[in-house]
This record gives C-alpha cells, sequence and structure tokens, in this order.
C-alpha cells in the first residue's frame, strides 16, 4: 500500500481569505469540495486557537471521513497553513496481499511538522521578496468581491515548493 498521502494544502491569509490552494492526484479535478473542507476547517482554526497555548501547530483540526483528515498551522502573522491528509492513499495491486496480518497505522501529529516547517520557510522566503506585497492579497471593502485568481500567490517558486512537498511527502520521510 502506498500509505496516507496529501490530497490538498492551503495557504488561508489573516483575514481568512484563500492565498493559494494545491490539490494532488487524484483529487485535481475537486476544486469545490476541497475549497468548502478548508472553509469549514477556520472556524475550527479559531476555535483551537482560543483553547491552545501559543503553538503554531493545531494539530489534526478533524476527521472528514474515513478517508480524509485535515490538519492546521498557524504562522505568527495570523496566517493560516492547511493540509488535507488522504489517510488511505492509492491503492496498488499487491494491497490485499501486504494488508493480511498488518494492522494499519495511523498518521501522527510529527509526521506532518515538517511540512508544515518547509510551507512556512517557502511563506517566508516569499515574503522576502521584493516583488511581492502581502498587502495585494487582503481583501478590501469594494462594490464587487475580487475575483479569487487576483487574490491568489502567483509566484513561482513558492508554487513549485508546495507541489514539491505535496507530491514527494511521506510519513517518516525527510521533507527536502
Amino acid at each position: 500500500m502506498s500509505g496516507p498521502k496529501i490530497a490538498c494544502i492551503g495557504i488561508i491569509g489573516k483575514a481568512d481569505n484563500p492565498l493559494h490552494i494545491s490539490l494532488f492526484p487524484p483529487y485535481l479535478s475537486s476544486t469545490i469540495e476541497f475549497s468548502f473542507l478548508l472553509n469549514s476547517c477556520l472556524d475550527i482554526f479559531e476555535i483551537q486557537q482560543k483553547q491552545t497555548s501559543v503553538d503554531q501547530d493545531l494539530g489534526l483540526l478533524h476527521a472528514i471521513d474515513e478517508r480524509l483528515a485535515a490538519y492546521g498551522w498557524l504562522t505568527t502573522t495570523g496566517v493560516k497553513l492547511l493540509v488535507i491528509i488522504d489517510l488511505i492513499g492509492q491503492s496498488t495491486p499487491n494491497d490485499t496481499e501486504n494488508q493480511k496480518g498488518s494492522g494499519r497505522t495511523g498518521l501522527k501529529n510529527p509526521d506532518l511538522k515538517p511540512v508544515f516547517r518547509a510551507l512556512q520557510t517557502a511563506y517566508i522566503r516569499l515574503l522576502q521578496n521584493p516583488f511581492y506585497s502581502p498587502d495585494d492579497h487582503v481583501p478590501t471593502v469594494r462594490t464587487a468581491p475580487p475575483t479569487l485568481g487576483s487574490l491568489q500567490i502567483a509566484d513561482h517558486k513558492f508554487i513549485a515548493k508546495v507541489k514539491h512537498l505535496g507530491d514527494t511527502w511521506a510519513p517518516g520521510a525527510p521533507v527536502a
């Protein structure tokens, strides 16, 4: 079995505005569903934030179903990092053979800390870019709501790092 894998990574601004959402196979066409899931995590973020210490790692926010679970991390600037994990992953033809006699192990919070740290580091590097203005990504009061694309992070290095993390992460494996 391939094991748990990242299904979605979301970067949400301090005004609860989506800054970046990446989907990973087999969920590439599930944009609306994952936008809803990420949005539903924001209330849980707020509750967790009030009930925990200053620790950035909020851990498991909620299990969406038996397959998907949402984990959260809060930056010191109020930006929220969300990772939705597919706990089952993609199955292979040998899965039924490999699962005989072996219990499935759950995902532990420390397995995701390197991912969150790498995401936070990528975001910090983005903020250090003199051509990136985070104020351009904060919604303001307008007569018409801004389009999602106008507020999304478009930095190619940042997007590539997020994609690399989502494509290569595995529990217990080092994050590059």
